[in-house]
């Protein structure tokens, strides 16, 4: 390899820190030649054809970087784009040569972007200054690359913290200025390395007192600080000058007894404050939460450069060193933290503070009823009053809250000054590559018929085994899969795998919140573990369970990972699974109760115990903030009704690296809840997620600027919130924020209206008012055909019919409509009435009215037209409004035909749009999960309208909206005024 070359181009690039350069001019400036040489770039192409690898990962990761960047002086194009890869080259001077090179070298990848709800604010935190000051993040940044993560990944955490710092104040400004945002990953997500990475360009930016609130126990907490220690604040930072080598000194240090010191801590290769940086100075330790200001208040009595100047003046700031703590949110620790401060006095209105609240929506949100507050007085929870308490004392402290579950976040009063709603900025973060989430246990939007569905095309038949009402509550083949899959992960280290992988193997089970519960569930396992693994019928029902059920879902789905050919391969690694769960003491942890002492058991330290192999037995404590690592079986039975309850129970989301296959699900489907009623816990968690993900999709869809003004702001999100979550009714809330959702604008996306009337005369009167449009259902029927697509590779069809009805009829029906509970319609209606020429031009809406297969087919005549192929759907779990209402293969048939009509691209067939025409999908609906029940509401072929409703799905064409793109519009709820469009 021409190692001469190789430090040419990290010269050359290493002058590129604002972004791409002509490379031969800038190669040339940086050598030592007298004039240009001409081969290099055809040598570099070459060495990129070959595969050398230096090479490779020096352009991945400069390419990487360019291609993620959110904001590009050199591109116009959009962040992850093959445009703003060809600006790139542009710049570079590279022949297409050299391009295509790169371009099989170092692939494109379009990875997901954070969305960002934001109000304006002053840019301070540019590229060149984080560039300039860039000591930690730039540590932190290798200590990524050495635990494997990709560049991509990199750039992309890259991107979303430095889209947070840049919403916070400039550190060195003038005038002091709060700012409150919220940043919301995904359950068990990697948010810790988001606000690690925050922290790590906040202190190089400024901030020099960093404040993590981590948690409602010292078990979580402890997690945090060893995180940080770990891979942002360093060794050196930790021994402070002590001499790893002098024994006698290490005494009272932490990590001594950590299996990781020092091998797995970030090294800043000495002091940092001897190498041009500052030191970190930490306020708590691995196993101390805040017990005061060390060394009393002159732990913040930062020394001054110059004197005269405040501290937060660069020349002051800069070289001074930050301080960390990690504290509980606890009464007592927040309370003694609040009254040290007030001591120190004047230095605190000069002291760039950041705070981080993990898991922000826990502890850390005011409950108090405002309506029951005596007028005048304030009234706060403990811990929301602490904080805001530590929000006057602090004037420069920027407060960012992170969770998973960020609707009660939302519904802070945003008046309230001294609260935490996030009125500076939302980023929603994308979902992190390798993650397992919602989409991996659920079929969501499948295409696949449910008697079609396999181990390889159906994440619920490879991962989810319902545990159902009866004899056998599959509690003991939950057990049985657990220790298959730690003797998987054991043949798999065997061939190769790296051991680092299964270091963790855990089962958890949850099935009630009561401590007693919890006592008699570890006892029956504790005890089936002694029972039925002594024989040789253990060895029969573990043979089953592995070629039944372990064997097809790893052939399906191990992508790689080796896989044992039979259960003779595997049976030597099943005493040795055993051992390992069974060792130091029973295979079961009970994890409950109240006190410190209930979670510090040496079993249940995944950072400095070994190998952490057992059966995890809780409740709510095993839940929020707390990661349970090498979760492959979950046993889950609890029921709630509430949704981040539900959510944040949700351990089995996370990182699964080389056993994703192995993961199983044992979850209730029938549930008892109630009198006479069942719970299928399943399918209430896929709608609380669904519900999660049309917020998200709808954050992103509105994040968009129009004429450089945001859309959406933090203030106004509540209104949107309240569209999705009947289940969080904002009704005590809505007098807190001044300004109410008039108008939903949708071009060429669905809206879908679900909160149809519970009471039979209200759905009577409903069904009256289509009486105008009923005649669709007595169309001769159509085949309609979807042709293969992204979601199936087959074609597939429907019979329905249709009808092509004037704008103003149709509008004249939706305007009559009722609804159950807040009328969440009336935003869309208000756009739809203005598609008559005002605001764009619909001239005629395809009415289709879908019917279901012929062998299926329950009809009715409605109100003396069709007859109507009925529909069976179910309203959500707590909620009024139904879940879906189009069927997927009808959306996706509409939404087809609405995109062909814009690019002007129509297929052959019975129907053709003009982009002046609209779709409405049209269904007679009954509420049943049953077909016997479908049927019994049309007795004699004649639906009685009192329980066979209307519900339709309106996708508009994608050219109805006007040339200003906006896609809300709100009015001021005091004034009565609109807002100007």
């Amino acid at each position: 390899m021409n190692n001469s070359l190789l430090n040419l181009h990290i010269d050359a690039l290493g002058a590129m820190s604002r972004g791409p350069k002509d490379f031969a001019k800038v190669a040339f400036a940086v050598s030592d030649l007298e004039e240009p040489a001409d081969g290099d770039l055809e040598e570099f192409r070459s060495l990129l054809m070959t595969g050398q690898p230096e090479f490779t990962a020096l352009w991945t990761q400069k390419l990487t970087s360019w291609d993620m960047a959110e904001t590009a002086p050199w591109s116009a194009a959009l962040a992850g784009t093959g445009e703003r890869r060809s600006d790139t080259y542009a710049k570079l001077g590279f022949a297409d040569e050299v391009c295509k090179a790169l371009d099989a070298a170092v692939p494109l990848v379009a990875g997901a972007r954070p969305v960002v709800i934001s109000k304006d604010f002053t840019p301070w935190y540019t590229k060149e200054k984080s560039t300039a000051r860039s000591f930690y993040w730039s540590a932190y940044e290798r200590v990524l690359r050495d635990k494997g993560w990709s560049e991509t990944a990199i750039a992309s955490l890259d991107q979303a913290s430095h889209s947070v710092v840049e919403r916070l104040a400039d550190p060195t400004r003038a005038e002091a200025y709060s700012a409150r945002g919220l940043v919301v990953g995904y359950v068990q997500s990697g948010k810790t390395a988001n606000f690690t990475g925050v922290i790590a360009k906040a202190v190089d930016a400024g901030y020099r007192l960093v404040i993590v609130l981590g948690g409602t126990l010292n078990l979580l907490r402890g997690q945090t600080q060893r995180r940080l220690d770990m891979e942002l604040i360093g060794r050196e930072n930790i021994l402070r000058g002590i001499s790893p080598d002098d024994i006698e000194s290490l005494i009272g240090v932490d990590y001594q007894d950590d299996e990781d010191w020092p091998a797995k801590f970030v090294s800043h290769a000495g002091r940092p404050s001897d190498r041009g940086a500052f030191d970190i100075e930490r306020l708590t330790t691995r196993t101390d939460d805040y017990q005061g200001l060390g060394q009393g208040i002159s732990a913040l009595d930062i020394p001054k450069s110059d004197p005269t100047r405040p501290l937060h003046d660069p020349v002051n700031l800069h070289p001074s060193a930050a301080r960390v703590m990690v504290v509980k949110k606890n009464k007592d620790v927040l309370t003694k933290l609040v009254t040290d401060l007030k001591r120190v006095g004047n230095i605190l209105g000069e002291l760039p503070v950041l705070i981080i609240d993990d898991e922000s929506d826990q502890a850390s949100v005011n409950t108090v009823n405002p309506t029951k507050q005596t007028e005048g007085k304030e009234t706060r929870t403990a811990i929301n009053g602490l904080i805001s308490q530590l929000l006057k004392l602090l004037p420069r402290a920027q407060y960012v809250g992170y969770t998973a579950t960020p609707f009660a976040n939302v519904f802070i009063d945003p008046d309230d000054a001294q609260d935490i709603f996030p009125r500076d900025f939302l980023i929603s973060l994308p979902r992190p590559t390798g993650y397992m989430g919602v989409q991996d246990f659920h079929d969501l939007d499948s295409a696949v018929p449910a008697d079609e569905r396999t181990f390889a095309n159906s994440q619920e038949k490879a991962h989810v085994r319902g545990v159902h009402d009866g004899t056998d509550d599959r509690l003991l083949e939950a057990l049985d899969a657990f220790i298959l899959s730690g003797a998987i992960k054991l043949y798999r280290i065997s061939q190769g795998v790296p051991e680092s992988k299964y270091r963790h193997h855990t089962m958890l089970v949850h099935d009630s919140v009561r401590m007693a519960d919890h006592k008699a569930l570890a006892q029956r396992l504790n005890g089936a573990w002694r029972e039925f693994y002594g024989s040789s019928a253990a060895h029969e029902r573990l043979a089953k369970l592995f070629e039944q059920d372990l064997k097809p879902v790893c052939d399906a789905r191990a992508e790689g990972a080796p896989v044992p050919e039979s259960y003779e391969v595997l049976k030597p690694f099943i005493s040795s699974a055993r051992r390992l769960i069974s060792l130091g003491s029973d295979p079961v942890i009970i994890v409950n109760g109240d006190k410190e002492r209930d979670y510090e058991q040496a079993d249940l330290d995944f950072d400095r115990t070994p190998n952490v192999w057992k059966i995890l037995v809780g409740g709510t404590k095993l839940s929020r903030g707390f990661t349970v690592e090498g979760l492959t079986v979950t046993y889950y039975r609890r029921k709630t009704q509430q949704a981040d309850t539900l959510m944040q129970m949700g351990r089995w989301f996370g990182f699964r690296d080389q056993y994703r296959d192995l993961v199983r699900l044992y979850i209730g489907r029938a549930e008892p809840y109630g009198r006479g009623k069942t719970l299928d816990l399943y399918e209430a968690f896929e709608a609380i997620c669904q519900d999660e993900e049309v917020f998200r999709a709808q954050l992103a869809q509105y994040a968009t600027m129009v004429d450089g003004e945001p859309q959406l702001t933090p203030e106004r999100m509540l209104p949107l919130v309240s569209q999705h979550l009947a289940l969080i009714r904002p009704s005590a809330r809505n007098k807190m924020f001044n300004s109410e959702l008039v108008e939903i604008r949708s071009p060429g996306k669905p809206i879908e209206p679900a909160a149809y009337p519970l009471g039979a005369t209200q759905t009577r009167r409903n069904t009256e008012r289509w009486r105008p449009l009923l005649h669709v259902f007595e169309a001769d029927p159509v085949t309609l055909t979807l042709p293969p697509d992204s979601s199936s590779p087959l074609t597939r069809t429907f019979q329905a019919t249709t009808t092509l009805v004037p704008h103003a009829e149709l509008i004249s029906v939706l305007s009559q409509l009722e609804w159950e509970g807040d009328n969440h319609f009336t935003p869309h209606l208000n756009y739809l009435a203005q598609l008559d020429g005002s605001l764009a031009a619909v001239d005629n809406w395809l009415l289709v009215a879908p019917q279901t297969t012929p062998s299926r087919r329950i009809e009715g005549t409605l109100l003396g037209h069709g007859p109507a192929s009925l529909v069976r759907r179910s309203r959500q779990l707590g909620k009024v409004a139904f879940g879906r209402i189009s069927g997927l293969e009808h959306r996706r048939w509409a939404q087809a035909l609405i995109n062909e009509a814009q690019a002007d691209t129509l297929r052959p067939g019975p129907l053709a749009l003009g982009t002046s025409t609209g779709i409405v999908l049209l269904y007679a609906v009954v509420e049943t999960d049953d077909d016997a029940k479908l049927r019994s509401a049309a007795p004699h072929g004649v639906a009685d309208p009192s329980q066979a409703f209307l519900a339709f799905t309106v996708i508009p064409p994608t050219a109805a909206n006007d040339s200003s793109l906006r896609l809300l519009r709100y009015q001021a709820k005091r004034s009565g005024l609109r807002e100007e469009p």
